[in-house]
């Protein structure tokens, strides 16, 4: 199997083992392809600083490179408050924790039906 026929859920676990490896923290992946036809998975991860967060970036950017995976895009440096990469099928968002609390992503994303106020 060449780099380019990972399908998504296969990129997006190679991803969260890059991220882990580098010490991401809360670590979480969502199937999306019910909800949008922008990408397949959104990988989140927590970075413990701005510096944290550029380099688990940096390393998610290099080794997909390295793997002969086309990195669509990165948004959000060198503030690096919030991360994001493009990989096509998979989407990578590395926040700060309180950026991440705010956005609540998991929640935006989820299949929750919206509760009644």
């Amino acid at each position: 199997m060449t780099a380019h026929s990972f399908g998504g859920k296969q990129l997006a676990r190679r991803v969260e083992s890059i991220l882990k490896d580098m010490k991401g923290q809360s670590i979480s992946c969502i199937n999306v392809q019910k909800l949008t036809t922008v990408t397949d998975y959104m990988v989140i991860a927590t970075g413990t600083s701005r510096i944290h967060a550029k380099a688990l970036a940096d390393e998610v950017v290099e080794k997909m490179k390295d793997q002969g995976h086309n990195v669509v895009g990165v948004e959000g440096l060198p503030a690096a408050e919030w991360v994001l990469v493009d990989l096509g099928s998979v989407v990578v968002h590395i926040m700060l924790a309180q950026i991440r609390a705010m956005y609540d992503l998991e929640e935006l994303w989820s299949l929750k039906p919206a509760s009644s106020a």
